[in-house]
C-alpha cells in the first residue's frame, strides 16, 4: 500500500497530460490591496488584525477609531513574512488598549480598502451572554476545489464573492454575523491538499495549492475580516497532499503545516494572565505564567472571553504517537512544534489555573475527536493524551471536527456516560462540528455508541454555543443552507467549585 501511494503521488506530480491551467485569482491592480483578512482576539483588550498583500510592505498600518468617520488612531508594524511557493505575504498589526465590548471602526491603510468594524473582545469576568460559532472541516468552492454540487436552492448568495464560489456555511455566516461574536475552528481550512482530486489541476499542483488557499481565505474574508476567527492545526494543513508518507514529494513551503504558521502564528494569543484579584493565593497565578511560557500559537494557547475560558489544543503532532506526527498514522510527518510533553505540560498547568468564579465555563477545541459516530475515525491516542486532564480539570465542553457531519454526545468519561447526563455532569460535554463543507463530502453517520443524542449526515450544517449564564449554556446544531436548528441541549453546571481537580 506505502508503495502505490508513493508512486501514484509521483505520477500527480510529474503528470504531462494536456490539462488547463488552475484558476489562481487574479492580481490586483494595486498589489497592496489587503486580502484574505482576518481577526483574533490577542489580549484582554487587544486584537489582531491579519491580512495578505501580493507585495511586500515596508511597513504595514491600521487606522481606527470609534466611528467610521473618525479613525484617529494609528498603528503600524513591520511584521510580514511569506515562504516558498507563495505569491502572498502575510501581514499583521495589533491594536491594543481597547475599551472591552466596544464596537471599533478600522482601515488597513492602503489605496485600495474600506473601513470595517469588530466588537473588542470582553473582558474575563463580563457576564453578558454570548454566542460562538464552531466551524470545522471548511473547503473551498471554485474550480479548482469545490465542495460536492448541491441543487441551487441550497446556495445562499454572498456579498463580494463571485457566485460559482457561493458556499452555504460561509453564507449563513454571513446572513447571521450579528448572531454571533467570535468563531472558533479547530482544523481543515480549505481542502488545498486535495488539489489532484481536481483533473484540470493535476500538471499544476504547486500552484494549485496556492490557488486553493487564496481562494478558500479571500471567500472566509467577509466573515473572518468582522469576527475573531480563533484557529488551531488539522491533518489538512500538513502537506501539499493528504496522501499518507508522501510529504518528502511537497515543494519547498507545502509542507508541515507551512501556510498555517505564516497565516496564523503571528495573530493568536498566548493565555491571558490571571486579573490582579482574580485569586487569593499565588499558585493559580504561578500555574497561569506557566501556562503562558508553554503556549505555543496557532498550535496551542489558549484565551478568556467574558464567561469563558476558550483552550484550542493541536491533535497532530507533540504528543505521544500524534497521528500526524513524525510516526504517526496518518503518514504526514509533522513537527515537533515543542519539546517533549510541551504541550501536554501547557494543558495541564492551563486548565488547573482557570478561576471558576471569574471564567465559570471551559471549552476545549481541536481536530480529531475520541467520541464520534462510525467509530473508525475515533483518535485512540487523542483520547490517551487529553481525556484524563479533561476530566480532571473539569472541561465543560469539547469540540471537534474531522468526522465530516454533526454530531452530539451525553457528557462522557472513558467511555462511559456520566450518570447526571446533562444536570451539573462531571465529564465534559462532546459535540462534533465537521459538517461544514469540502470536496471530501459528508461522512456516514455510521454505528453510533449508546451515548449518542444527535447525528446528522444529509447536509451541511455547524454548531453555535451560547452561554446564556454561569451555570447554562445552550448548544445548536445549524442547517447551513436554511438556518434551520436541527439540534439544541441545554447543559447545566453548577460551577461551585473555584478551581476544579476531580478524580474518576
Amino acid at each position: 500500500m506505502l508503495g502505490d501511494c508513493t508512486l501514484f503521488a509521483s505520477l500527480l506530480l510529474g503528470a504531462t497530460g494536456a490539462f488547463a491551467r488552475v484558476n489562481l485569482p487574479a492580481l490586483p491592480g494595486d498589489l497592496t490591496t489587503p486580502v484574505q483578512q482576518r481577526l483574533a482576539i490577542y489580549g484582554p483588550n487587544a486584537m489582531s488584525i491579519g491580512w495578505n498583500t501580493y507585495s511586500k510592505l515596508n511597513q504595514s498600518c491600521v487606522e481606527y477609531g470609534l466611528s467610521e468617520g473618525c479613525l484617529d488612531s494609528r498603528v503600524c508594524s513591520r511584521s510580514a513574512s511569506t515562504y516558498a511557493s507563495s505569491r502572498t505575504y502575510s501581514n499583521v498589526v495589533v491594536l491594543s488598549g481597547l475599551t472591552p465590548a466596544t464596537t471599533y471602526y478600522y482601515k488597513i491603510v492602503s489605496t485600495n480598502s474600506s473601513v470595517d468594524h469588530f466588537l473588542s473582545p470582553r473582558a474575563p469576568g463580563d457576564k453578558t451572554p454570548f454566542s460562538m460559532s464552531a466551524v470545522i472541516d471548511l473547503g473551498v468552492y471554485g474550480k479548482d476545489g469545490y465542495t460536492i454540487e448541491q441543487d441551487e436552492t441550497k446556495r445562499d448568495t454572498i456579498p463580494d464573492i463571485l457566485p460559482e464560489l457561493n458556499h452555504t456555511t460561509i453564507g449563513r455566516l454571513a446572513t447571521t454575523v450579528d448572531d454571533y461574536e467570535l468563531v472558533i475552528h479547530p482544523g481543515d481550512f480549505g481542502y488545498a491538499d486535495d488539489w489532484f482530486l481536481t483533473p484540470s489541476n493535476l500538471l499544476h499542483g504547486k500552484e494549485a495549492y496556492q490557488a486553493i488557499l487564496e481562494q478558500f481565505y479571500d471567500q472566509l474574508a467577509p466573515i473572518a475580516a468582522r469576527k475573531p476567527y480563533m484557529a488551531s492545526p488539522g491533518n489538512h494543513e500538513a502537506s501539499c497532499q493528504e496522501i499518507p508518507y508522501t510529504s518528502g514529494l511537497c515543494p519547498e513551503g507545502q509542507y508541515n503545516f507551512t501556510d498555517f504558521m505564516h497565516r496564523f502564528g503571528n495573530t493568536m494569543p498566548r493565555p491571558f494572565p490571571l486579573a490582579s484579584g482574580g485569586a487569593s493565593n499565588s499558585t493559580p497565578q504561578a500555574l497561569r505564567a506557566r501556562a503562558r511560557a508553554l503556549a505555543n500559537p496557532p498550535f496551542w494557547y489558549s484565551f478568556d472571553y467574558g464567561m469563558a475560558h476558550i483552550v484550542m489544543i493541536n491533535t497532530e503532532t507533540d504528543f505521544p504517537s500524534a497521528p500526524s506526527g513524525h510516526g504517526g498514522s496518518a503518514g504526514l510527518n509533522g513537527g515537533p512544534f515543542g519539546s517533549p510533553s510541551q504541550q501536554l505540560e501547557f494543558l495541564r498547568a492551563d486548565l488547573a489555573s482557570v478561576d471558576r468564579h471569574q471564567t465559570p465555563w471551559v471549552i476545549a477545541a481541536g481536530h480529531r475527536p475520541w467520541y464520534t459516530t462510525g467509530l473508525t475515525s475515533a483518535c485512540g491516542p487523542c483520547q490517551k493524551a487529553f481525556e484524563g486532564l479533561f476530566y480532571k480539570y473539569g472541561v465543560d465542553v469539547g469540540v471537534f471536527g474531522h468526522v465530516h457531519n454533526s454530531q452530539r454526545f451525553l457528557p462522557v468519561v472513558n467511555d462511559t456516560a456520566d450518570a447526571n447526563g446533562m444536570q451539573d455532569p462531571k465529564a465534559p460535554l462532546y459535540i462534533v462540528a465537521g459538517g461544514a463543507g469540502n470536496i471530501e463530502g459528508l461522512s456516514s453517520v455510521g454505528k453510533k455508541p449508546d451515548f449518542t443524542e444527535f447525528a446528522y449526515d444529509d447536509d451541511y450544517s455547524y454548531a453555535t454555543l451560547s452561554l446564556l449564564d454561569e451555570q447554562r449554556l445552550n448548544v445548536k446544531f445549524v442547517k447551513s443552507a436554511t438556518g434551520e436548528i436541527l439540534d439544541e441541549s441545554v447543559l447545566f453546571k453548577s460551577h461551585q467549585e473555584r478551581f476544579v481537580v476531580q478524580g474518576v
